[in-house]
């Protein structure tokens, strides 16, 4: 007898089913009860929200007790079986991974399986040297500070990347960027490099002629200007003042560059054997730019610099208000005057 059309599309379903169960069965699960199938698939393994760090060369007993230590999951026993089952204790990759509430075990065992990772954000600015930074970085990211340093101390590294030790700060433009918690030091110099290549787009590259300066010295004049002050509405007309005495061939005379020779940015007042102390850094002692930045210039400061302000001012003091602001001056009398109300200012505070 013929087969009917009705007959025929049943036959096709119940086919198509064990094509189904047929594929799941071959994705690893094949020593899993079929009756575990359905909690793999849409039983609940996570109960909270949690970020779990699987530190490098981890095996399957440190991996347990990493999320352990987070109380998240559901059922640890089952986790255990079914992790098993998909050979996750066969390799583990190390990673900081983000636990969701809900998440179902296949999710979680093939997030954990694959490696993949949740990246990391880290955020930084207004870092004064590479000790620091390094001490940042191993706050966010597996390999700790003494690493960071070593590579920031690496001076192959350093230079194929076109830097040397006193500009290498320059290369770190502030800002948050995404990184694996897994990444290594030289990796993240390398990323680095990147970004700073970046930064200096088109545009930015096109103005380094009307300031007659490099990339490497407009960071480490930004770092200065940053020093001087916070206020971005005045960082361009300090970039004047300083860009006007490079051209006249006059010292800097930067309080800030004084500081960072000494190695105490906390002085609320230099005073005057502090410009006596020996260093290239002693703007006041050497003229032209220190070797390097005296700090990690904020991507305004960096602007700042690059669109000086044209002015023929040639000092400047800070306000006898203490505002955070500045008085500027075109002949050294003048300058002279602001200097002493603002000395006295500090005088009437008993800032020494």
């Amino acid at each position: 007898m013929e087969e009917t059309p009705a007959k025929s599309t049943k036959i096709k379903v119940r086919r198509g089913w064990w094509y189904v169960l047929g594929g799941v069965l071959c994705l690893g699960l094949a020593s899993v009860p079929l009756y575990r199938l359905w909690e793999y698939y849409r039983g609940r393994a996570v109960d909270g929200d949690a970020v779990v760090q699987i530190p490098t060369g981890s095996r399957f007993e440190a991996l347990l007790d990493s999320l352990g230590a987070r109380r998240v999951l559901h059922d640890s026993l089952l986790f255990v079986k079914l992790a098993r089952a998909r050979d996750l204790d066969m390799l583990v990759r190390p990673g900081s991974y983000q636990l969701r509430e809900g998440m179902s075990y296949a999710s979680l065992i093939n997030m954990l399986k694959s490696g993949r990772q949740t990246p990391v954000r880290v955020t930084f600015h207004n870092v004064r040297s590479t000790d620091r930074l390094a001490g940042l970085l191993a706050r966010k990211l597996e390999p700790d500070s003494l690493a960071f340093l070593q590579a920031f101390d690496n001076d192959s590294l350093i230079h194929s990347l076109g830097f040397s030790s006193a500009t290498l700060l320059g290369m770190f433009i502030p800002n948050t960027y995404e990184f694996y918690w897994t990444v290594t030091p030289e990796a993240f110099m390398k990323r680095m490099k990147r970004e700073y290549d970046r930064f200096w787009n088109e545009d930015r590259t096109a103005k380094l002629a009307r300031c007659g300066l490099s990339r490497e010295e407009v960071s480490t004049l930004a770092s200065i200007v940053y020093e001087e002050t916070k206020n971005t509405a005045e960082m361009p007309r300090i970039a004047g003042v300083y860009i006007n005495r490079l051209r006249r061939g006059m010292p800097l005379q930067a309080d800030p560059t004084v500081k960072y020779a000494v190695g105490d940015f906390t002085l609320r007042r230099v005073l005057l054997r502090h410009l006596e102390v020996d260093s290239p850094y002693n703007t006041y002692k050497y003229p032209g730019l220190p070797p390097g930045p005296i700090c990690m210039p904020s991507i305004a400061a960096l602007d700042a610099v690059l669109n000086f302000e044209a002015h023929d001012y040639l000092y400047f003091c800070a306000k006898e208000d203490l505002s955070g602001t500045h008085n500027f001056a075109r002949t050294l009398a003048e300058h002279n005057r602001n200097a002493q109300a603002y000395a006295r200012a500090l005088d009437r505070l008993k800032i020494r």
